[in-house]
């Protein structure tokens, strides 16, 4: 009999728990004949039980339970006494975030996708339909570009790029030691180890003009480690020598600005606004941020940003002006 995994025992503790809570003296041989498994088993789940509970890890916080008898008691597991089910936004969200993954450039076994999806759809009834009024679009690319950079990563093949850099709007040459393939906010991105830049660097895929797989080892040096994405601003900012310093004065409604971007330098003035500094290479995001802060936020320096949020904001109020 092939060994069970953790995360098949995960999943029926998941449904043993509330199961037994609403059966209480149940005896334990019904119990394992309902879970299909042996009256060890059942023990055993049991007696992992004692080390399950809410966060504080004291007495009280862990769920009992007793078994000598053959008849189980489960007690002080009221948290998840009921079974788990997905609220009727939560599965519109699965099944959004699905076809969106299932429309992936050079995904390959889309069937555990195929049959979750048709889970959900079935599950959801005719709910399921609100989830055709949303879309998920990803950065339109090249149809070969995520495959050919895949197969890079995994057969550690350097490759080159041409790629554009959009706050100087100059493109480079680059070779790069691919790490990784990964999609953010929209936008799909190489991360890897510029040898331009003798560093690690993360690379917006629309912005790739041309690239080839070069046949030459593409392995990272030792110091290159993906970087954490839940951690990543809306950016994926990682600060260079090439990048344009940004002053900004805010508002105090929006100092959640200094602590939700990597900012360099902080000063409260007497006014109780904040000066932030911080470096950026691509201003097209910053302009969006002072636009939607919507004079909570003022450009500082440089003057060239300065100058672009003005006469975007200019160009917007005369499209309301008849």
């Amino acid at each position: 009999m092939a060994a069970e995994s953790a995360t098949q025992r995960l999943g029926r503790l998941l449904q043993l728990v509330p199961w037994l809570v609403n059966r209480q003296g149940i005896d334990i041989e019904q119990a394992a004949a309902e879970f299909d498994v042996s009256r060890s088993q059942i023990e055993s789940d049991l007696a992992l039980l004692f080390m399950c509970g809410t966060p504080g890890h004291m007495p009280d916080d862990l769920i009992e339970a007793e078994w000598e008898q053959g008849r189980v008691f489960v007690r002080n597991a009221d948290t998840i006494a009921r079974p788990l089910r997905l609220g009727v936004d939560e599965a519109l969200a699965l099944i959004v975030g699905l076809r969106t993954l299932a429309d992936v450039p050079g995904l390959g076994d889309r069937d555990a996708i195929d049959r979750a999806l048709a889970k959900l759809v079935e599950a959801t009834g005719d709910a399921s339909a609100a989830s055709a009024n949303v879309q998920v679009r990803l950065a339109d690319l090249p149809a070969d570009l995520l495959t050919d950079l895949r197969g890079a990563v995994r057969d550690h093949r350097r490759v080159h790029l041409r790629y554009l850099v959009a706050s100087r709007d100059e493109t480079t040459e680059r070779d790069v030691d691919p790490m990784r393939v990964l999609s953010i906010d929209g936008h799909w991105y190489l991360e890897g180890w510029c040898h331009r830049a003798q560093d690690q660097r993360l690379f917006r895929l629309d912005r790739v003009e041309a690239w080839q797989v070069l046949d030459e080892d593409g392995t990272p040096p030792p110091e290159a480690a993906p970087r954490d994405v839940a951690s990543f601003n809306a950016e994926v900012f990682t600060s260079g020598p090439e990048d344009i310093v940004v002053t900004l004065s805010l508002q105090p409604h929006a100092a959640w600005v200094a602590d939700y971007y990597p900012v360099e330098h902080v000063e409260r003035t007497p006014e109780g606004t904040l000066l932030v500094r911080l470096r950026t290479a691509d201003l097209t995001w910053l302009r969006q941020l002072v636009w939607r802060l919507s004079g909570a936020a003022e450009v500082i320096e440089p003057e060239t940003l300065r100058q672009q949020v003005a006469s975007g904001a200019r160009d917007a109020l005369a499209g309301y002006v008849t």
